[in-house]
């Protein structure tokens, strides 16, 4: 519920949806653009599946959100069931080779690998998931 509070929140700010670009015209830095569909609300149709809980509560055929939500939802669901799992990879890894901490920069909190090696895997999920689903083909970087 938080990460669509906050996608929410990310749609509605100028700043973190749109390039900064220099304008020779203005001669500066310039932010303004129209927003790509991503940052836009859209209509999407209910399926049939649900036609009787629709009469039943009164809700439209449609709903209208960002599709960035559906972006963000996969990524927090992504970080809330199996983002841990990558300490119990890294812990297992210690395990192996009779390490007990990454490290001794933070004393008793076993170094600052040890603070994120849940982002790691999070990093390649990410990074996967904007290759996969949310880049798209150009004609020039074929």
């Amino acid at each position: 519920v938080m990460s669509l509070g906050l996608a929410f929140f990310m749609c509605q700010v100028p700043y973190l949806i749109c390039p900064i670009e220099y304008s020779a015209e203005l001669e500066r830095m310039t932010m303004s653009c129209e927003p790509s569909a991503l940052f836009r609300p859209q209509e999407y149709g209910l399926p049939d599946t649900v036609t009787t809980w629709r009469r039943i509560l009164g809700i439209k055929e449609t709903v209208t959100f960002y599709p960035f939500f559906i972006h963000c939802f996969f990524m927090s669901l992504f970080a809330s069931i199996i983002g841990p799992f990558g300490g119990f990879f890294a812990s297992g890894f210690k395990r192996a080779f009779k390490i007990k901490d990454f490290g001794d920069l933070i004393p008793g909190h076993g170094g600052i690998m040890d603070r994120f090696d849940c982002q790691f895997l999070m990093a390649t999920f990410v990074n996967v998931y904007i290759h996969s689903f949310i880049n798209i083909p150009t004609p020039g970087k074929l």
